[in-house]
Parts: structure tokens; sequence; C-alpha cells
């Protein structure tokens, strides 16, 4: 598996990590079990995303970039 593709996989189980994360917040908020901890659980792979996300973002240009097709 090459890079890129590496790089989407990981961007599609930290989303669903994401996913998962948050509803375990509403669940701690719903039963008034919320702690600093219990929210982070969320951020640590949303920041994870936003990294994998500006690569897959970034990448379409890049390669187009390399390959000379510049446009005016």
């Amino acid at each position: 598996m090459n890079w890129s593709k590496w790089v989407r996989q990981t961007h599609r189980w930290l989303s669903m990590a994401f996913t998962v994360a948050v509803i375990v917040n509403i669940v701690a908020i719903a039963e008034k079990k919320y702690t600093a901890s219990v929210g982070l659980l969320a951020v640590i792979p949303l920041a994870f995303q936003f990294f994998t996300g500006l690569y897959l973002f970034v990448l379409p240009y890049v390669t187009k970039w390399r390959s000379g097709q510049r446009t005016n």
C-alpha cells in the first residue's frame, strides 16, 4: 500500500474514532458524568484527522505541480 492510500485509510479510521468519541461525550453529558478527560477523548482523533485531511486536501495540487501541468 502506498503512502497516499495509507493516509486515506488512516483518515477514515480516525473519522470513525472521532464519531465514537462524540457519542461517548454525548452520553457522558446526558448522564452528568462529563469530565475534561472525556472531552479530550474527541479532540485527540480530531487533531490527527486535521493533519491527514490537510495532506489529502493538498495532494492533488502537489501532484499536478510535480507533473508540470501548471495553469497560468
